[in-house]
This record gives structure tokens, C-alpha cells and sequence, in this order.
């Protein structure tokens, strides 16, 4: 009687652990109790609160300049490096939870239990999915706040914004993987400096270098300014299929390696193999049909992609992403045209909006100045520096005609093309360094614009000095009384200081005076 009762019990609790959905609980809570271990490592904690410091830092002091206007086509991209400081430290820290009972010497224990080996190695890679997924929330916060800028502009790609927790859940994967190939300490310094290795000969020095750069788990390509949303042609969903047929592959290979050879795992595994390939495959394929003649259009003939809207007696010319952003531009040029004179105070201007995307994200080329007369080019970039450069763009085209012209201005016209430019801003002598190429404001420079930069003088730029210091009024009412000599290209610098009743500089000018 008794031992009836002592051993239907037994048998019952046999029968219950070593059933399917037990054994699955078992791996789940195994890989609940090595994820909390991996979390309260120091490495992982340390980095963990370190990224999300420097994303929540980066938001905060990104709300003024060019970070508060940003393009979300590029911001997705930015979220794909981070997060692997903290992937590096997984890596380490899911390679010694691997070897933890092989460094003990607890691994004969192990024997005695129901859970065979692989279903432990199972529930360590099961054990990164949380901080990865503690990484992914960290990138949509981030990506989320930089698309609620009011300034943000363009579509981002949940494909891009996924790369960086898979390079987290592949991090953690590869440790488990390389515990069970290679149980030793002193495999991670090696897999390290082969990993350096790959990045330098085979991810940069292929001579196909796009397949060998696409088996990298991030992938930066970036440039100065943004392209529009259709013209960056990254194959980020092939990238993605990529990086999670290559960590299921590496699990596979860590559960066969640990012994679990059913069915379903070699199934599992040779899914995962085929999706690899098919990632890699799709990645390497080049650029879509269609890309190529896409972007010389919009970088030789914008106006057939273009929508134009008037703003006063000027129209604005934008990709179809940037529409909104014409207001910003007819602020500027209203500014600008504020101080003119003569005709050119209501002049009909043609802001256009340019990019050079013939060469993709792999490199940036200058635009050349257009000899339109009255269009002025604005680039894909706006706030901060960007907005003086385009004022200057303005005053270059309201004094000279066009953009060639202006960026060959000399004597009086270049301080009168200044003065238009930076007399309306709220800080006009640092905008004045903003400008210059060299962050100065004495001494011979060049000033920038989206297009041909415009040279200028030590005896200008001394002049140009005296009239930012001066009441805005009393310069204006000047420029617009002799309105018509100060943008005569014989007037020479000194007979433009004469005119605005500030001292002659001293100096030779180079501009044929």
C-alpha cells in the first residue's frame, strides 16, 4: 500500500518532466535565470546604462543646429552602431556564462539532470534575446524622438532601425557558439582579433567590396547631406534576412555541436543556412534596376521631380520630402531681401533645391554654381551653419544676378553681398564666423554657400566687421541710398567704406583694386 503511494507520484512527476512542454518551461526558465546573470554583469550592465546615457545626452543637445532638422532616412542608420558596445560586451559575458560549469568543474552534475546539454546551450542563446530587445527599445526611442522634431523631414526604414538589436542578439549568440567550439578563456581574444582581421581584408578589401562590406552587421555609409528617401538603395531588408538566418544558423550549430541532432533542428538549422545564403545573395545583387537613371535625374534635372510653391513674390523648388520646409527658406530670403535696394528688394527669385546623388551614400561632390538668373540653390541640409550659407546664396544672386556671378564678386559688392546675408541675424558676428571657412572674422577668407564658396579680402572682411558692429538701421538706409554703386563691380572696397561713412581700411585689396 505504501509503496503504491510513494511511487505513483515518482512516475507522474517522471512522466510530466520528461513531457515536451515541461522541458520547453525548463529551457525557458534556465534562459530567464542566465538572462538576469548576463544583465547583472558588470561588462553588460556598465555599457548598457552607458548607451542609453549617451542616446538620451544626444537627443537633448540635438535640439538646436543642423541635429534639429534631421532626415529620418539617414537618422534610422544612426541607431545601427550604438548598440554594438553593448553587444561586444554580451559576446564576453555569454561566453563565460557558457563556460561557467566547465571553469567550476560542475559539468559531471550536469548528467544527472533531466535537461540534456543542448537545451541548456539552448536557453544560454535564449538568454541574450532580452537585452537585445532592451536594445530595440532604446532605438525606437531614439528614432521616435528624432521624428517628432518639428524639423524632421523624410521616412525611415524598419529594416535599418532592426540592425542594431540583431547585432546585439548576434553578439550574445556568437559567445555561446564559441563556448562550445572552442571551450577556453582565450577564445574570445582570438575570435576578436579574427574579427579585426575580417573587417580590414574582407569587409574593406575586397575587390567586390559590397559583399564583403554587407557581411558586416552594420553597415555605415554616410554623407554630408541627405538624399531623398528614394534614391538611397540600400538593401536593408536583404541585410536584415541576412543577420537572422546567420544567428539562427549559429544556434543551430551550437545545439547540433552540444548533441541535439532531431529532426526539427537539422530542419531548423538548413532553414537557417538557405535564408543566410538567400540574405547574402540579395545583398550582394548591386543597386536596383532603375536606381542609377533615378538619381541622375534628380541630380541633373530636379524640376521633374520637384513640386514648386510661391512664398511672396518667390517660388520654392523641393524634393517632394522638403515641401514644408520652403516657409524656413522664404524666411531667410525675405530677410535677406529686407536690406536691399533698388530693384532687388522685390525681386523674383527661383529657390531650387539640389543634391549630387549620382554617387549614392559612398560619396559626396560638390554642386556646381547655376547661371540661372535669379535661381539660388538650397541643399538637403538645414539649421545651423546652413542657414547663413544660404543667405549668402541670396545675397550673392540679388547683387551679382546669378550664382556664377556671386562667387566672383569683389570690392564693394562682396561687402554689400555680406552685409544682405548677416545683417538681419540675431547674431550677426557669429554668424559672420559660422560663414567663413576658418571660423574668423578678420583677415582674408572664404565664405561658404551651397554651391561656389565666395573669396573675401582682409579690407573686406574689415569692413564687413564695422558694419555688423553698427545700428542695423542707419546701414541699411546707407545700402539702399547708393544701392547702385555699392553693386557696381567697379566700386572698390575702400570707395564702399566711403559711401557707408566707416574708416578706410589699410591694405591692398586683391581685387584688381
Amino acid at each position: 500500500m505504501s509503496g503504491t503511494v510513494m511511487t505513483a507520484p515518482v512516475d507522474r512527476a517522471l512522466s510530466t518532466q520528461t513531457g515536451r512542454r515541461p522541458r520547453a518551461a525548463a529551457v525557458l526558465a534556465l534562459a530567464r535565470f542566465e538572462a538576469r546573470e548576463l544583465v547583472l554583469h558588470v561588462p553588460v550592465f556598465v555599457f548598457f546604462v552607458l548607451y542609453v546615457a549617451y542616446t538620451c545626452w544626444r537627443l537633448w543637445s540635438g535640439r538646436e543646429g543642423m541635429d534639429a532638422f534631421p532626415a529620418l532616412q539617414d537618422a534610422d542608420r544612426a541607431t545601427q552602431d550604438r548598440p554594438m558596445l553593448v553587444g561586444i560586451a554580451l559576446f564576453v559575458c555569454a561566453n563565460r556564462a557558457a563556460l561557467r560549469s566547465r571553469r567550476r568543474g560542475t559539468d559531471r552534475h550536469f548528467d544527472t539532470l533531466v535537461m540534456e546539454p543542448w537545451r541548456r546551450t539552448a536557453a544560454h542563446a535564449l538568454s541574450a534575446v532580452p537585452l537585445a530587445a532592451a536594445c530595440a527599445l532604446v532605438v525606437v526611442f531614439d528614432f521616435t524622438c528624432t521624428a517628432l522634431k518639428p524639423g524632421a523631414v523624410g521616412h525611415g526604414s524598419v529594416a535599418e532601425l532592426a540592425v542594431g538589436p540583431l547585432g546585439v542578439l548576434l553578439s550574445g549568440v556568437l559567445g555561446v557558439l564559441t563556448a562550445r567550439l572552442i571551450p577556453s578563456v582565450f577564445a574570445v581574444p582570438l575570435l576578436a582579433l579574427g574579427g579585426f582581421v575580417f573587417a580590414i581584408f574582407v569587409a574593406n578589401g575586397t575587390d567586390n567590396a559590397r559583399w564583403g562590406q554587407w557581411l558586416w552587421p552594420a553597415v555605415n555609409e554616410t554623407r554630408s547631406d541627405p538624399l531623398p528617401s528614394d534614391l538611397i538603395g540600400r538593401p536593408a531588408a536583404w541585410h536584415v534576412l541576412y543577420l537572422i538566418g546567420l544567428i539562427a544558423l549559429l544556434v543551430g550549430t551550437a545545439v547540433l555541436v552540444s548533441g541535439g541532432r532531431t529532426r526539427l533542428i537539422k530542419a531548423g538549422t538548413a532553414l537557417a543556412v538557405a535564408a543566410t545564403v538567400a540574405g547574402i545573395a540579395g545583398q550582394s545583387a548591386g543597386d536596383p534596376a532603375g536606381l542609377a537613371d533615378a538619381r541622375e535625374t534628380a541630380s541633373v534635372t530636379p524640376e521633374k521631380v520637384q513640386s514648386c510653391v510661391p512664398h511672396g513674390s518667390s517660388t520654392y523648388c523641393a524634393y517632394p520630402e522638403w515641401t514644408d520646409r520652403t516657409a524656413d527658406w522664404a524666411a531667410v530670403v525675405g530677410r535677406v531681401q529686407s536690406l536691399a535696394g533698388g530693384s532687388a528688394g522685390g525681386a523674383r527669385l527661383t529657390v531650387r533645391q539640389r543634391v549630387d546623388a549620382r554617387y549614392g551614400l559612398s560619396g559626396d561632390a560638390a554642386l556646381e554654381p547655376s547661371g540661372k538668373p535669379g535661381q539660388v540653390t538650397v541643399g538637403t541640409r538645414w539649421g545651423g551653419n546652413r542657414v547663413p550659407e544660404f543667405a549668402v546664396a541670396v545675397a550673392s544672386v540679388l547683387v551679382a544676378g546669378d550664382e556664377r556671378s556671386g562667387g566672383q564678386v569683389c570690392g564693394a559688392r562682396g561687402v554689400t553681398t555680406m552685409w544682405l546675408a548677416l545683417g538681419t541675424d540675431a547674431d550677426p558676428m557669429a554668424a559672420f564666423r559660422q560663414v567663413r571657412l576658418d571660423d574668423s572674422t578678420s583677415g582674408s577668407a572664404i565664405a561658404i554657400t551651397p554651391t561656389d564658396s565666395v573669396g573675401m579680402t582682409a579690407r573686406q572682411t574689415t569692413v564687413v566687421r564695422q558694419l555688423l558692429q553698427q545700428p542695423r538701421y542707419g546701414v541699411t538706409a546707407k545700402v539702399k541710398a547708393h544701392w547702385t554703386e555699392l553693386t557696381s563691380p567697379r566700386t572698390t572696397t575702400a570707395r564702399a567704406a566711403e559711401l557707408l561713412d566707416l574708416p578706410v581700411p589699410k591694405g591692398e585689396d586683391d581685387c584688381g583694386e
